[in-house]
């Protein structure tokens, strides 16, 4: 059996400065440029060059306002604001390449299904068949006061409906058009048989759609679905619907415990555990040398707002730290908001973390592990946690871009390659970006995955409620 493959994605947002709070003071940093398609297709065109699955795009929908109960520190210190619709740029990033795969970030608390599914049909078409979706339910509180409540929805209620959003999803991508309904029959003047386009007449608890869905299949049908959820509802609801994961933990041995117990939830629910890839996030800061290495590792750390990524973690957990002693130590609570962005500190099996510390780690990285050293030390680290953690990949952020980057593809990615752990080349009978991900073939969603059971049975009409799922 050959050496283990490992999976890299790019970690951006279409944001300044969104992971490394402050850094857009940095002279190499052009995230001030993200307004623009020349930076998204030069960062398309690198993560080509690369070799990476994947650029992973994060999104909020509201400002990080619960610091001081004030949005201005997260505005003064461009705490992912501004921030720009991230499906808008992927049409320009894919007409510039050709292998390289999308997943960015859709909410599934305050969107339609019916919409979403569109979006990301007419979006796997226009990629041919490279996209995924980062799936996730809305944690601030300003998200929620934007688009119409009054207050953020509970986590247990918003993966309730996140739940029945991909089952309704599943119905149209899946279900609702036959393989070959779209016949482009001159003779009988039929574009689409209408005897294979179908309703779904879904009715559930959140959700009422009727169908059918408004777009033929797309090359994947149903796009790569990644996810992020850490808390106990969270992880049930990855190890049902997720074929990659995304989780964060600074500790390996902590790391190793999150990616056990998500490849077990996988099973409970009849799955298998290669159904999942698991990818960790690192900040990689490379030199030529360790003391080269250090010395840029503090240059980034002093370009750092502490106030901003105070602003930052409150808007993450929920808790507005301004109330708190920085040198208190941070509890091990629950919260509405993102679980395992307090967890990672309030329960770091290694050590105790006071809220100014945590604050500063936080700043580079949202928390994640910093691999700062030689590009060979880089490389050992990736597999030697690979090997520990059984991570299948790395969601890449950076200190700055798109230097750190092109550090990373330039230097380190030969190394990975040289030892058969990374691909040289992108296989050009893989298409579509699960099949980047799973292997030649692997198109669609695996017959273990739940949204395979509506796959269509030819002339039949679905109508599913959600008392029968």
């Amino acid at each position: 059996m050959g050496k283990k493959q490992i999976h890299f994605n790019g970690f951006i947002q279409n944001s300044p400065a969104p992971h490394a709070i402050g850094l857009w003071k940095h002279d190499k940093h052009e995230g001030a440029q993200h307004g623009t398609i020349d930076y998204w297709v030069k960062l398309a065109k690198l993560f080509e060059k690369g070799k990476f699955d994947s650029l992973f795009i994060a999104d909020v929908l509201g400002t990080y306002s619960e610091y001081g109960n004030d949005y201005k520190t997260a505005v003064q210190h461009a705490v992912q604001v501004p921030d720009h619709d991230p499906l808008l740029v992927i049409s320009a990033m894919a007409q510039a390449t050709a292998h390289v795969g999308f997943a960015p970030t859709v909410s599934t608390t305050y969107f339609q299904p019916y919409d979403i599914a569109r979006k990301f049909s007419t979006l796997d078409h226009l990629t041919h068949g490279r996209i995924g979706w980062n799936v996730v339910t809305s944690y601030l509180g300003s998200e929620a006061e934007n688009l119409g409540l009054t207050e953020r929805m509970p986590k247990e209620t918003r993966y309730d409906r996140a739940d029945e959003f991909l089952d309704v999803t599943h119905k149209l991508w899946e279900s609702s058009w036959e393989d070959d309904a779209v016949v482009k029959d001159k003779a009988t003047n039929t574009y689409a048989d209408p005897d294979k386009v179908h309703l779904i007449n879904h009715k559930g608890r959140f959700f009422n759609v009727p169908g059918p869905h408004i777009v033929e299949p797309s090359p994947q049908r149903t796009p790569v679905l990644f996810q992020a959820g850490a808390s106990d509802k969270g992880r049930n609801f990855a190890g049902k619907h997720a074929e990659a994961i995304f989780v964060v933990n600074h500790s390996l041995q902590g790391l190793a415990n999150d990616v056990n117990d998500i490849r077990s939830r996988a099973t409970q629910q009849g799955r298998n555990k290669e159904d999942l890839k698991v990818f960790t996030m690192i900040v990689p800061v490379i030199g030529d040398t360790v003391e080269e290495a250090e010395q840029l590792h503090q240059e980034l750390i002093q370009h750092i707002t502490y106030e901003g990524t105070a602003a930052l973690l409150s808007g993450h957990t929920g808790i507005d730290f301004s109330q708190f002693d920085p040198d208190q130590y941070l509890e091990d609570i629950e919260t509405d908001a993102i679980q395992s962005l307090l967890d990672i500190y309030a329960k770091d099996p290694t050590r105790k973390w006071t809220l100014k510390e945590a604050i500063k780690h936080h700043g580079l990285g949202i928390g994640s592990v910093r691999f700062v050293g030689t590009p060979t030390q880089i490389a050992d680290e990736i597999e030697h946690w690979v090997e520990i953690a059984d991570v299948d990949g790395f969601n890449i952020a950076y200190g700055t871009i798109p230097n750190s980057y092109e550090d990373f593809i330039e230097k380190v990615v030969p190394i990975l390659q040289a030892r058969g752990v990374y691909r040289k080349d992108y296989d050009e009978e893989n298409t579509t970006l699960r099949e980047n991900l799973f292997g030649k073939g692997e198109k669609y969603l695996r017959s273990t995955h739940p949204g395979s059971q509506y796959k269509p049975q030819l002339n039949e009409q679905y109508s599913y409620s959600t008392a029968e799922i």
